[in-house]
């Protein structure tokens, strides 16, 4: 079993790894917008790198499901079962990871990651993915502070029973 300082260190080093996978998207579509003669070149490289960003945070969602709640969700809809399993607090657990209006948010990323894994490039919808490249920098600001608040959780359990085993 991993220590929680072991899922507070993957935590942080993921968001970093998706902090980096965000600006590249960001900077993608803008270019991107400029240059509507090579728009599609662009929105390949932006669909690659949500495709990125939702992959590291299932990751992040794996981790702690499994090392944290003890159980990951499986069968066909396991995605968007551990997306409900990370939204739910379970009393005498653990708080939810994130909170509902991140879920619905991260839902719409993760319906999205979807297509990109099963058609082709040039099925891609700009105008859906505008709706999300507006909705990414204000929806990875309130990610990056709801996982803090977990990694705090996490470090204040650890803390505490360390202090209860060294009675």
């Amino acid at each position: 079993m991993k220590s929680y300082q072991q899922v507070i260190k993957r935590i942080n080093g993921e968001c970093q790894l998706i902090d980096q996978v965000i600006t590249r998207a960001m900077h993608a579509w803008k270019e991107g917008s400029k240059e509507p003669d090579i728009q599609n070149i662009y929105l390949d490289s932006v669909a690659l790198n949500l495709h990125g960003f939702y992959n590291g945070l299932e990751r992040l969602f794996e981790l702690i499901a499994k090392y944290i709640d003890g159980s990951l969700p499986s069968g066909k809809n396991w995605h968007i079962n551990l997306l409900d399993q990370v939204a739910n607090n379970y009393k005498d657990l653990r708080p939810a990871v994130i909170s509902p209006k991140t879920r619905m948010y991260l839902d719409e990323f993760r319906r999205f990651r979807h297509i990109v894994r099963n058609v082709y490039t040039t099925s891609l919808a700009p105008d859906k993915m505008k709706s999300m490249m507006t909705n990414l920098p204000e929806l990875w600001k309130q990610l990056t502070a709801e996982l803090q608040a977990f990694s705090d959780f996490l470090e204040h359990v650890e803390n505490n029973y360390k202090q209860l085993s060294e009675l």
